[in-house]
C-alpha cells in the first residue's frame, strides 16, 4: 500500500477490501501496528498492548491517522502474542509531496522484498516452546516475498518449493524496498553481479552508497536503487542469508529468489554469491529534503544539550517466578490490563508504576509494570547494552532517533567522544551485536506512550520491553494530543463500557462473540 506525506486516507491492512474496515480473521485478539509511522499526537493508534486494546476475533476496526513528515518505506503487522511469524504483514510506502524533489532520479519500477526467517511451527507452537522454557532453536528456513528458495543446491533444497521471481527490464533503473519482517535472525541481502545503490531507510535518505550486500537485522527496512545493466546470459540469484551465526550449520537459513531479466538467456545457476565479512552502517544525506522541504541537516542534533541518559541492559533470558523471562535492567515487563493512557483519561489506579531504573540495579531479576516517566521537549540519550548471546534489534515507537555510537564492550562515558554528531542515520529500528552497545539520540517532541523493544519476537514476548509516557500538562486544548478516538476500544478495568452501535453491530460477521454491554 502506499499514500502521500501528510495525508488521510482510507486503507485496508490485511485484505485490501475497498473500504476502511476490515475483519480480523484471527483466532485469538490482536493489533496491526505500522512499524515506523510516528503516529504523531496520537498514540491510540500505535497498535501495540500498551497503547490499545485488542480487536477481538471477527471484529473489525478502523485505523484513523495522518503520516506527518514522514516519507519512506515501512511495514505493518499483527503486533500481539508472535502473530507475526505467522504472517499478517506488508508494506506501508509514504512518497514524496509532488513540491520535494526526491535526492535521485525517478526510479523506473517499485519493487518491495519482504525477508524473513521461517519457522513450521505456527506462532502459539512457538510460544507453547517459550513458555514451557525452551528455545526456538534454529528457523527451518528463510522467506522471500512468501515463499521458499530457489533450486539452487539439489541436496539442500528440495524439489516442488514454489519461489519468487522478480522480473525487470534491461537497463532499467528500480528502486527495491526489503524489509526484515523475521523472528530473529539478522540476514544478510545481496543481488547476483548487481551494485545496491543505498538511498533510504525507514524513512530517511541516506549517504548514496554502493554495497555488494548488506546486513538487515529484525525489523529494518532500505531502500536500494538497482540497474539491471547485465548482459543477462541467465537469470540472476537473489539471496536472503543468516548472519552472527554459525553459517557452515545454518546453511538451511536461506532464501533465494530469482532476478528475470525480459531478455534472459537461461536459468539461475551455480553457487549463490558470497556473504560479506565485513559490517556498514549507513550515513544521512543531510542536503536532501525528507518530508518537507528544509534539508534532513538542518536539525543539528549534535549541539543539543542532553536531558536525560537512560541505559537498557539486556541480558540472557532467566526463570522468574518458575516462567522463562527476558529484561531490560532486570525488569520483565508485562503489559497493563488498561491500556496506559486510556488509564490515565479515567483515572485507573494501579494499572502501572513510573519507576522504570535510568540505569542497570544490581539486584534480583522481577516481573513488573514499569515504565518511564520521560519529560516533553526534553533530549535524551539512550544506551542500549546487549550482554545477551544474541544480535538484537531495539525499536522505538512514536519517534525516529539519530544512531550516534556504535561498539563492543561495556559502554561507558568515554565513549561518548567518537559520538557522531553531524550526518548520524535517523531511524526508529537499530541493531545492538552481542555483546557490544549502541547509544542513540532522541527529541521528545511526541506526546503520548510509546513502546521501547526488542524486535527479536521471542524476547519482545518474554517481557524485553517498556513505554516512555511523554506528557504536556500545559496541553487543555489536545493541541499536542489528540483526544481518544471515537472508535476507542475499551478492555482491563473499563471492559464495561465497550459498547457497540447499530451500525458497528451490522459489519460484525454472522457468528461473531459480541462483549456485553
Amino acid at each position: 500500500m502506499s499514500c502521500l506525506a501528510g495525508s488521510m486516507q482510507p486503507i485496508c491492512l490485511y485484505f485490501f477490501l475497498p473500504k476502511n474496515l476490515c475483519y480480523e480473521k484471527i483466532d485469538s485478539g490482536s493489533i496491526t501496528y505500522e512499524s515506523g509511522i510516528q503516529m504523531r499526537r496520537s498514540s491510540w493508534q500505535d497498535g501495540v498492548l500498551g497503547t490499545n486494546c485488542p480487536i477481538p476475533p471477527k471484529w473489525n476496526w478502523t485505523y484513523q491517522f495522518q503520516v506527518k513528515d514522514q516519507i519512506g518505506s515501512f511495514f505493518y503487522y499483527p503486533s500481539l502474542n508472535m502473530q507475526r511469524a505467522s504472517g499478517g504483514f506488508g508494506p506501508f510506502i509514504v512518497t514524496n509531496r509532488n513540491i520535494i524533489p526526491l535526492p535521485f532520479n525517478t526510479p523506473d519500477g517499485d519493487i518491495v522484498i519482504m525477508i524473513g526467517d521461517w519457522y513450521t511451527r505456527n506462532h502459539t507452537a512457538l510460544r507453547t516452546a517459550l513458555d514451557g522454557g525452551r528455545g526456538l532453536g534454529m528457523p527451518d528456513g528463510v522467506l522471500i516475498n512468501g515463499k521458499g528458495p530457489y533450486r539452487y543446491n539439489t541436496t539442500l533444497v528440495p524439489d516442488g518449493i514454489e519461489h519468487e521471481t522478480i522480473n525487470v527490464d534491461p537497463g532499467k533503473t528500480y528502486r527495491i524496498r526489503v524489509h526484515n519482517v523475521g523472528v530473529s535472525t539478522c540476514l544478510n541481502f545481496r543481488i547476483q553481479s548487481h551494485n545496491l545503490l543505498l538511498a533510504e531507510t525507514e524513512g530517511y535518505y541516506t549517504s548514496q552508497q554502493n554495497y555488494t550486500s548488506l546486513d538487515i537485522h529484525v525489523g529494518q527496512s532500505y531502500s536500494f536503487l538497482v540497474t539491471m545493466d547485465q548482459n543477462a546470459s541467465s537469470d540472476y540469484y537473489i539471496v536472503a542469508s543468516a548472519r552472527f551465526v554459525n553459517e557452515s550449520l545454518w546453511q538451511r537459513v536461506t532464501g533465494v529468489a530469482v532476478l528475470h531479466y525480459s531478455n534472459s538467456k537461461g536459468n539461475a545457476a551455480g553457487p549463490l554469491p558470497d556473504p560479506p565479512n565485513d559490517v556498514y552502517d549507513p550515513s544521512q544525506n543531510v542536503s536532501a529534503s525528507g518530508a518537507r522541504p528544509n534539508p534532513q541537516g538542518s536539525f543539528h542534533y549534535g549541539s543539543i544539550n542532553v536531558t536525560d541518559t537512560y541505559m537498557l541492559k539486556s541480558l540472557p533470558p532467566v526463570m522468574i517466578g518458575g516462567k522463562l523471562r527476558a529484561t531490560y535492567n532486570g525488569i520483565s515487563f508485562v503489559n497493563p490490563d488498561t491500556p496506559i493512557r486510556l488509564a490515565d483519561v479515567y483515572k485507573v489506579k494501579g494499572d502501572y508504576k513510573l519507576d522504570f531504573p535510568n540505569m542497570p540495579l544490581n539486584r534480583t531479576p522481577t516481573v513488573d509494570r514499569s515504565i518511564i516517566n520521560a519529560t516533553y521537549k526534553g533530549f535524551i540519550e539512550i544506551i542500549l547494552q546487549n550482554n545477551d548471546t544474541v544480535v538484537q534489534t531495539f525499536h522505538l515507537d512514536g519517534y525516529s532517533f539519530f544512531v550516534v555510537g556504535m561498539g563492543y564492550g561495556e559502554w561507558t562515558e568515554n565513549n561518548r567522544g567518537s559520538y557522531n554528531r553531524w550526518d548520524a542515520i535517523s531511524r526508529s529500528t537499530v541493531q545492538v551485536f552481542a555483546g557490544g552497545w549502541t547509544a542513540v539520540y532522541v527529541s521528545l517532541d511526541n506526546v503520548g506512550v510509546w513502546n521501547l523493544r526488542t524486535e527479536n519476537l521471542d524476547r519482545w514476548y518474554l517481557g524485553q520491553e517498556t513505554y516512555m509516557r511523554i506528557i504536556n500538562p500545559e496541553d487543555t486544548a489536545n493541541k499536542t494530543e489528540l483526544p481518544p478516538p471515537d472508535n476507542v476500544l475499551y478492555c482491563g478495568a473499563l471492559s464495561r463500557m465497550q459498547k457497540l452501535t447499530l451500525k458497528d453491530k451490522a459489519q460484525v460477521p454472522k457468528g461473531a462473540t459480541l462483549m456485553s454491554e
